[in-house]
C-alpha cells in the first residue's frame, strides 16, 4: 500500500487537503497530513522557537508514525513552502521514502533558506535582512482575501474555498523562511516528481527550455528518476481540482510521468548553435559590459541595441553577448550600415529586473555618446524575458527612439514571478507609446503561458491604436534563430531586420 504524507505551504494547514484526502482514501491509499507547528499544529506559544528545523521535526514525526511493513511505500508531497521541510525530513529518512512530489514548488538546496523561493520579490528584499538567524523572532501576517495572488495564481479556486483559505490562514513564523536548509545528500537518490500548475506560469516545456540553457543546477532534472506532470490550474490544485490532483499523485506514486530530454553535451545547448544565416565579419569593440559591432562608415550611423532575455545565471558561460543568436543579429545590422550594440545585463534572478533595466539604460547612453553613433537614431530590440523592460521605453519614448522591436518576448510577469507590484507591464505602458513603431516577432509554437502575455499586449495595443507590426513565424519555437533553421525562420528574421533598420534610418540612405 502507498502511504501519502501531505505537507502544506505558507500560511496554511491540514485543512487544505480535505478533498484530496477523501479522493486518495477512496482510491485505497493511506493518507497522512502534517500539522506544522505554529500554523495548525502545536501553537507557537507552546513552542516559541519555530523555525525550519521545527517543521522538519513535524514531518519526521509523521514519517516515523507510519508502519514499516515491507509493502508500505511512503510518497512525501510538499506544496509551496512545504517542500522545504519535506525534503529536509526525507534527507534524514531517505531509506523510508519511495518518492518526493514537488507540488508547484521549487527545488530546495543545501544552505539556502525557503525565503529564496518566495515569489514576492519585494517581500524577499524586506525580509532578507530580518533579525531571525536563530529562527525565533517574528511572524509574517497571512494575506488578506485579495492578496492571495501575490503568493500564487488562484485560478480555478471556488469563491467559497478562497473565503475558507483566508479565514483559516495563520501567520508564518519568520524562522521557517530565514533558517537555511541543511542537507547531507542522502536524499539525492530518492525519485522525485514535479507537478507543475500551468495557470501559475510553469510548464514542462518551460522547464525543458531552461534545462537546455545549460544551468548546472537544473541538470539533475533530466535524471530518469525524475518525472513531471502538468495540471491546467493555478497554485492551489488541492482546492481547484482535487480529483485531478489525486489522479496525478497516484500516477506519480506508480512511477509514471513525463521525463525531460537530457542535454546533448556533444551538440551543445540549442542557444549556442549557429545563427540561421550567414553573417558578415565586422569589427567588434568591447566596452565593459557592452559590445559595439561597427559598420564601414565615416559618418555617424544609427544604432540598434539588442537586449537579451533571462534570467540567466550569473556564472553562465558564455554570457549572452557571445550567444550566436544575438551576435548574428548584431553582425547583420552592422553589415547593413548601422551600429549593433550588445550588452550583458544583470538579470540573473526574477528580482533583478530593476537593475537589468538600469543596465539597459546605461548601455543606450554609452552607445549614444559614441561619436560613430547618430544619437538621434536609436532602435531597441528585446528578446524573451527582456521583454518586460520594454515598458520603460513604451511609457515615455524619447524623441531619438525610432523603433522598438521584441522577438518572442515575455510581455507581462507570469503569475509565479512575484512581480505583481512592478511597473514593468508593457500592456499598460503601450497606451503612452504614441506613434513609436513597434515590431513584434511572434512564434507559433510559443509556450502557452508566454503566448498569453503577447496576446494581452496586442489587445491593449489595438485598443489604444499603437503602431504595432507583427511578424509571424508559424512553425517557430522560442529561440527559433538557432533551433529552427528553416526558410520560414530566415524570411522572418530578414523581414524584422529590414523593418527595424528602415525605421532607424528613417528614410536616410544606408
Amino acid at each position: 500500500m502507498t502511504a501519502f504524507i501531505l505537507v502544506s505551504g505558507m500560511f496554511t494547514g491540514t485543512h487544505i487537503w480535505q478533498d484530496t484526502v477523501a479522493h486518495l482514501t477512496a482510491a485505497g491509499a493511506e493518507v497522512h497530513t502534517v500539522a506544522l507547528t505554529g500554523l495548525d499544529g502545536p501553537s507557537a506559544a507552546a513552542a516559541p522557537r519555530v523555525d525550519l528545523e521545527t517543521h522538519i521535526a513535524d514531518v519526521l514525526a509523521v514519517i516515523d508514525s507510519v508502519g514499516v511493513a515491507g509493502d508500505r511505500r511512503i510518497v512525501l508531497v510538499g506544496h509551496d513552502y512545504g517542500i522545504h521541510p519535506a525534503v529536509g525530513a526525507a534527507d534524514r529518512r531517505a531509506e523510508r521514502i519511495e518518492r518526493i512530489v514537488h507540488l508547484d514548488s521549487g527545488l530546495p538546496r543545501d544552505g539556502v533558506p525557503a525565503l529564496a523561493a518566495v515569489p514576492d520579490q519585494s517581500l524577499r528584499e524586506r525580509l532578507a535582512g530580518a533579525d531571525g538567524a536563530d529562527g525565533t523572532d517574528g511572524v509574517l501576517p497571512p494575506p488578506a482575501h485579495e492578496e492571495w495572488p501575490r503568493w500564487g495564481s488562484t485560478a480555478g479556486v471556488p469563491h467559497a474555498a478562497l473565503d475558507r483559505l483566508t479565514a483559516l490562514a495563520a501567520p508564518q513564523p519568520l524562522g521557517t523562511l530565514l533558517q537555511p536548509l541543511r542537507l547531507t545528500g542522502a536524499v539525492e537518490p530518492v525519485p522525485t516528481t514535479g507537478v507543475l500548475c500551468t495557470g501559475n506560469g510553469t510548464s514542462i516545456e518551460l522547464v525543458q527550455m531552461l534545462v537546455r540553457l545549460g544551468d548546472p543546477a537544473l541538470r539533475p532534472l533530466t535524471d530518469p528518476r525524475v518525472t513531471f506532470f502538468e495540471l491546467p490550474t493555478g497554485h492551489w490544485p488541492m482546492l481547484s481540482c482535487p480529483a485531478e490532483l489525486t489522479d496525478v499523485l497516484l500516477r506519480a506514486a506508480a512511477g509514471e510521468g513525463h521525463r525531460l530530454e537530457p542535454v546533448d553535451d556533444t551538440a551543445g545547448p540549442g542557444h549556442l548553435q549557429p545563427f540561421l544565416m550567414d553573417v558578415p565579419d565586422v569589427p567588434r569593440e568591447r566596452h565593459g559590459n557592452v559590445d559595439l559591432y561597427l559598420p564601414e562608415a565615416e559618418e555617424p550611423r544609427p544604432a540598434v541595441v539588442f537586449v537579451h532575455g533571462g534570467p540567466v545565471p550569473a556564472d553562465a558561460r558564455p554570457t549572452p553577448r557571445d550567444w550566436p543568436g544575438l551576435t548574428g543579429y548584431a553582425r547583420c545590422v552592422a553589415g547593413d550600415g548601422a551600429v549593433g550594440v550588445l550588452l550583458d545585463h544583470r538579470l540573473h534572478d526574477l528580482g533583478d529586473y530593476e537593475r537589468a533595466a538600469a543596465d539597459v539604460a546605461a548601455a543606450v547612453e554609452l552607445a549614444r555618446a559614441d561619436p560613430r553613433v547618430d544619437q538621434d537614431r536609436i532602435a531597441l530590440w528585446f528578446f524573451s524575458g527582456g521583454g518586460l523592460i520594454t515598458a520603460d521605453w513604451l511609457d515615455a519614448p524619447p524623441a531619438w527612439l525610432r523603433c522598438l522591436a521584441a522577438t518572442y518576448p515575455v510581455l507581462a510577469p507570469l503569475p509565479n514571478w512575484g512581480l505583481s507590484e512592478t511597473r514593468l507591464r508593457p500592456a499598460r505602458a503601450v497606451a503612452n507609446a504614441g506613434d513609436l513603431p513597434v515590431v513584434l516577432t511572434r512564434v507559433g509554437r510559443e509556450m502557452p503561458e508566454i503566448a498569453a502575455t503577447v496576446e494581452e499586449f496586442l489587445a491593449a495595443a489595438k485598443d489604444c491604436g499603437a503602431d504595432v507590426e507583427v511578424i509571424d513565424v508559424p512553425n517557430g519555437h522560442h529561440g527559433f534563430e538557432t533551433i529552427d533553421v528553416t526558410d520560414e525562420s530566415r524570411t522572418a528574421v530578414r523581414h524584422a531586420l529590414r523593418t527595424v533598420l528602415d525605421h532607424a534610418f528613417g528614410g536616410h540612405a544606408r
